[in-house]
């Protein structure tokens, strides 16, 4: 079964090593290279090494973080025919990685990609286990709410970062004012602060904060 990687914080922060776009040459040796990276789940990488992440707990994102997903990232675009077009990163320079849907990316996502409502649906239920196995791989045995758990998959499902972000440390280490402010140090893109990222961040820190259910 193949992965559904999502390329986009990869992609963004070698456009900023880089200081400039990619030209379509440098997107598919990229692209290759991160094929390499995670080609097939549970089959080894180089040198034997497992492409899988982590056995963690299992523990599913709630209805507030779902709502906040697809608040922010819309399912787009929609044609007339009802049918979903793909269309290039509104945040990046080049319009890298090409999106579709809830937001999704993946290297069978290009210019003329098109779903149907259901593919989309499908596709965020899929990427939504991802990332909320991901978050509970990130955090350990740390206390959390669901509150807490919802906002940091929204974090993740739009960055990528859950692995490294300095807001996973704190909240393992039960800083959550800490933590909660650590929400707003994501909010560029190529650079610049967008007023999109601003509004995620402050809302998934609100629901961060919010009171444990």
């Amino acid at each position: 079964m193949t992965v559904t990687f999502d390329r986009r914080p990869v992609f963004d922060a070698v456009r900023q090593i880089l200081g400039r776009g990619f030209s379509q040459q440098e997107v598919e040796r990229l692209d290759a290279v991160l094929d390499r990276i995670v080609p097939v789940v549970g089959e080894p990488g180089e040198g034997g090494a497992s492409n899988t992440f982590p056995a963690a707990a299992s523990r599913e994102i709630g209805e507030a973080g779902i709502d906040l997903i697809k608040r922010f990232e819309g399912c787009a675009r929609k044609r007339p025919d009802g049918l979903f077009e793909s269309y290039p990163d509104p945040g990046s320079a080049d319009g890298l990685p090409w999106t579709i849907g809830w937001g999704s990316t993946g290297k069978e996502i290009g210019p003329r990609t098109v779903w149907t409502q259901a593919q989309c649906d499908a596709r965020l239920a899929t990427d939504l286990r991802r990332y909320a196995d991901d978050v509970a791989v990130a955090i350990g045995e740390a206390a959390t709410t669901q509150n807490e758990f919802d906002a940091l998959v929204s974090f993740h499902y739009n960055t990528g970062a859950i692995g490294h972000a300095t807001l996973t440390r704190l909240h393992r280490l039960g800083d959550r004012v800490g933590a909660a402010r650590e929400f707003m140090r994501w909010v560029h893109s190529d650079g610049k602060v967008l007023q999109g990222l601003v509004n995620r961040r402050r809302a998934e820190a609100e629901l961060y904060a919010g009171p444990a259910d």
